[in-house]
Parts: C-alpha cells; structure tokens; sequence
C-alpha cells in the first residue's frame, strides 16, 4: 500500500477522477446523502490531499485544511468497500497528522468511526448533532487546552 500527500495541483488527472469518483460512491451512494461535494475547499492553497492505493487503485482519501484560526481540518475522510478492516484508515490519519506536527487538528467524525480518530490522539470536544442526517461529533487533536476551544462544525 503507498500512501501519498500532495496538492491540489500535484493530483494526477486519474488519481484525481478516482477520488472524486470514491467520494461520491460513498458519501452520496452509499449513506444516501444528496449534497455537493464540491465545495471550493478541494483546490485551496495548502490543502493537502492524501491518498492510498496500489496497483492503480485508490483505496482511500482524505484531505486536510488550514483553518482561518490556524488549526488544520481532517475532512472527506473515505476508505473505499472493499479496502475496509485493512488498516487504510489508519495509514491515511498517520499520513495527514504528519501534514502539521505539533498543530491543532480538528474534524467532525462519523459516530461509528469515534474509534478510529481516539486510536490518533483525538477527544471529543463538543455535543453530537446531525450533518446530513448522519450523527457526528467534534474532535480536537493535540490542542494544549481542550476544555478552553469551542470547536464548531464546518457545513
């Protein structure tokens, strides 16, 4: 499995196609959510997308975001069906922690996917709500006063 970081520039047109395409297989398809996916953030200077394939496929793809207050967002967080349970997650969050040692990270995690994010160093932050009729909470990751940070969800 090789795992890369690049900018939005750097994306190969294919790496690019089979990301998009992995996104919206997932994200709308699978858990039933009409919304749009492009939402300008994809090509924002800075942003770092990370993927993971082998052999010409992508098994997953994440991207991470600097935020107007400086803390890095986790965001697009995807690992394709058939790549699940094989610890690409896992690789991927290693991948974008190492995008910013020392800085804040936040993200808004699914609720059946709490686990993964605590295994990297994340807490829970603030009350569950709803994002596309899917619960999700925040989490914060390396941030010196978790009790002192109101983190709100990014729509």
């Amino acid at each position: 499995m090789i795992i890369k970081t690049c900018l939005f520039g750097d994306l190969d047109p294919y790496i690019l196609y089979s990301v998009l395409r992995l996104r919206s297989a997932v994200f709308v398809v699978e858990q039933n959510c009409v919304y749009l996916d492009f939402d300008g953030r994809d090509t924002e200077r800075g942003t770092r997308h990370v993927y993971a394939g082998e052999a010409g496929e992508i098994a997953g793809y994440l991207r991470v975001l600097e935020e107007p207050d400086g803390t890095l967002r986790i965001g697009r967080v995807v690992v394709d069906p058939a790549w699940r349970g094989k610890g690409v997650a896992d690789g991927l969050m290693e991948a974008a922690l190492a995008t910013g040692p020392g800085r804040t990270f936040v993200l808004n995690a699914q609720t059946g996917a709490v686990k993964l994010y605590l295994r990297h160093g994340f807490t829970v932050c603030g009350p569950e709500f709803l994002e596309d009729d899917i619960p999700h909470v925040p989490m914060i990751s390396n941030a010196p006063n978790v009790d002192s940070l109101t983190i709100a969800p990014s729509f």
